[in-house]
């Protein structure tokens, strides 16, 4: 394995939005002021091989809260799947050593992924502070969500074949430190049917992907024998599995200059809601569109507080959400646009 020297710097920024809870047992996740980050690497030979099994060697410091500098050992390599193998600037995996993290800010967080930049454009940097708009939704209405942090990037091509850039990106919790929050385990099974899953809460995230206009996922069905389409499940020994959606960079609210939707689906514009929720759960669509009734002022302030987005683009989004409310405000509606569009599934394939 090659090992090539890496240096990150991390200073304290700006404050994002708040968290869905207040407390965490996780200093990073703990709050959500922005981290500014300093990452020196051999990018034109991470972005030109990217390999998943070759991880480059380094160090990662950052000032704490007395502004004195810590250094830690790191490991970076590329990471993903579609984004791999299509994007310019490959996701990031960063492995920290375990001992030297005690008592910083990222303590227990030995193993975390990082959101990047898919191409060099600013639509592409939009893109990811899209994203993480999406992950926070969701935190702000269920605390059975990925966390997520955002970071403002300084990469800098150790080989300096590549000129220095500023991008933003995010780090998400690993599984792991989201399995130990919840007192739940990670589970990499197949849900026999619908019913394995615990319900009101995959009725819950099937509404907010109706909301981010996301058909980019499913709660039952994988890929070469791993569960589950951009979901990954979690219970006990004996409970219901809770399934946990991630990577909404394919959906309308994200809206990547790649996102497609599905096919056979019969849209064709990933901007356009389409209800992918299972019939078997109807019975708790009330609970769950009261549920973002409730958080309505809260979503829009999340938008209206991302001052790294453009007026513009947060007035876009807010429209978005405009068209989510005013369909979940209509009973009518919500029985033509999300109860009678549900999926009738019974296993898993």
């Amino acid at each position: 394995m090659v090992r090539v020297r890496v240096t990150v710097v991390i200073l304290f920024a700006i404050l994002v939005f708040p968290n869905a809870k207040a407390e965490s047992h996780d200093p990073l996740f703990l709050d959500d002021t922005a981290l500014r980050v300093e990452i020196t690497a051999p990018f034109s030979r991470l972005i030109d091989e990217r390999p998943k099994d070759e991880e480059f060697e380094g160090s990662f410091s950052f000032k704490g809260p007395d502004g004195e500098a810590i250094e830690l050992d790191l490991q970076v390599r590329a990471r993903g799947k579609y984004r791999h193998t299509n994007c310019d600037f490959p996701p990031l995996y960063l492995n920290f050593k375990r001992s030297q993290l005690e008592g910083t800010l990222f303590d227990q967080q030995n193993k975390l992924k990082m959101v990047v930049h898919c191409k060099d454009s600013g639509r592409y940097q939009e893109s990811v502070l899209r994203e993480y708009l999406a992950y926070g939704i969701l935190n702000a209405l269920t605390e059975r969500s990925f966390r997520v942090r955002l970071l403002d990037v300084t990469y800098v091509d150790s080989e300096n074949h590549r000129p220095r850039m500023v991008r933003y990106a995010f780090l998400i919790e690993h599984e792991n430190r989201l399995a130990d929050r919840l007192g739940l385990q990670r589970k990499n099974v197949f849900p026999a049917s619908v019913g394995a899953l615990q319900a009101d809460h995959v009725n819950l995230t099937s509404i907010f992907q109706y909301l981010i206009g996301n058909t980019d996922f499913s709660a039952m069905l994988g890929s070469e024998g791993e569960c589950c389409h951009n979901y990954a499940m979690f219970g006990t020994d004996d409970g219901p599995l809770v399934a946990i959606p991630y990577d909404f960079d394919m959906s309308g609210f994200v809206h990547t200059p790649y996102a497609r939707p599905e096919t056979g689906l019969g849209i064709d514009d990933v901007r356009q809601r389409l209800y992918q929720g299972f019939c078997q759960n109807n019975r708790y669509v009330e609970a769950s569109v009261s549920e973002f009734l409730q958080a309505r002022d809260t979503l829009y302030a999340l938008v209206d507080d991302q001052q790294a987005l453009g007026e513009s683009v947060r007035q876009s989004l807010a429209a978005y959400l405009d068209e989510f409310y005013e369909t979940i405000s209509d009973s009518p509606r919500v029985d033509s646009e999300i109860r009678d569009r549900c999926l009738q599934m019974t296993g898993a394939g």
